[in-house]
This record gives structure tokens, sequence and C-alpha cells, in this order.
């Protein structure tokens, strides 16, 4: 049987002891290979678009370019690369920053070894991965959001139709389904879903389906 392909991994953090660590963590899990090093922002993104990795584990605060940058850049540039934040920061101006710049998770750097390699795996898949301390403090900002109407304002802005979309997305149902299910094109509920992830600041389904949970869509 074939070994399916290994998860494809860039450092990027301009402490070189700091990479050489990290390295030797993830090579020791069999399905990841760490391709690449990059010691500033530009230079990460440059070796993304070089080498096309799976993930990037970035670090925040870099000489030159920031991490924060550098996640937008590389969003914008190959949207199938996933973004993990390593820092010592646990800030929720940094969380919520970097989660609306595209990134799909956010780990400590005292984080153990098993908890970085799963953290890998988690965002590969199209998961967010939270540090616990960290989604606490998300939960506790998304909380002060609701409190404040912040988040009744956005599901409000979606129309009817994105918001049956959303239901039916969050259900599992395909696009060719959805489109079934409606009597649309393919292609319409396609920007019907694009439309609907813009007006939320979301990335994949995965945040779609615990936003649906949240709003009482389906139930969790």
């Amino acid at each position: 049987m074939a070994m399916s392909k290994k998860i494809t991994v860039l450092l990027a953090d301009d402490h070189r002891i700091l990479r050489e660590g990290i390295r030797s963590l993830l090579e020791k899990a069999p399905d990841i290979e760490v391709v690449g090093e990059a010691a500033e922002g530009g230079e990460a993104v440059a070796k993304v678009q070089q080498l096309s990795p799976d993930v990037v584990l970035m670090d925040i605060t870099m000489p030159g370019m920031n991490g924060l940058e550098a996640t937008k850049q590389i969003k914008a540039l190959r949207p199938s690369t996933k973004v993990l934040i390593l820092t010592m920061h646990e800030s929720n101006q940094y969380i919520s920053q970097f989660l609306r710049s595209g990134a799909s998770g956010y780990v400590l750097k005292e984080t153990a070894a098993e908890e970085l390699v799963g953290a890998v795996r988690a965002v590969h898949q199209g998961d967010a991965y939270l540090y616990p301390s960290v989604a606490r403090k998300l939960l506790e900002e998304y909380l002060v959001k609701v409190q404040n109407g912040e988040e009744r304002d956005s599901y409000d802005g979606l129309t009817e139709r994105e918001k049956e979309v959303l239901k039916l997305i969050a259900e599992g149902k395909t696009n060719k389904e959805i489109a079934d299910m409606l009597s649309l094109s393919v292609r319409t509920v396609q920007a019907h879903r694009a439309n609907l992830m813009g007006k939320l600041h979301m990335h994949d389904r995965t945040e779609l389906v615990r936003y649906a949970i949240r709003k009482g869509l389906i139930p969790a």
C-alpha cells in the first residue's frame, strides 16, 4: 500500500535555535516533513510561493515584515496553505488580528511537542486549533460582542438565501445537493457561499458549522 503524502511545513521564526528545536520535534512525527525555514516575514512569503507548504508555523514578531502582514500575504497568494501562529503572546488583540487575517490556529511557544504536532495535523485537516487559554480568551471576547449586539449584526447582514445556504452547508450538504434543494445552479450556490463567508469573516466549513451551532441554526 502506498504511503499517504506527508504534511509539509515551513518554519518562520527569527531565532535559529528555536527553529532547530521545532524542526527536531516535528520531524519525529512520521507524517510531517519540514520543507523550509524563514527568518523574517518577507522570506516566509517568498518560500511559500516557492515550496507551497501545507502549513506555515508563523512567529508574530520578526524583523522586516511581521507575522501578521506575512499571514495576510500568504493567504492572498495561496489560500490553501494553512497558517499556525507560534508565539509567546496571549493577548486578545493579537489573537483577533491573526484570526481575521486568515490564520487557522494559535499555539504558544511553551506548548508541549505532542500539542504542536496535534495542532499541525488539525489545521492541515481544515480545523481551527486554539491553545486552551487562547480559546478561553476568544470566548470571553465573543461574549462581549454578543452583549454589544455585534454578533447579531453580522448575521442580520446576510440575505435570506445566504442564511438558507449557511444552514445547509452546516448540515453537511454539498454544493450540488444545496443547488438541487434550492433549485439553483452550483455556480450560484458557490457565489452565495463565498459571499456569506466574506460577510462573516470565515474561511472554511468548520468555522461555518461552529457559527451555525452558536446561532441555533443546527443542533450542537
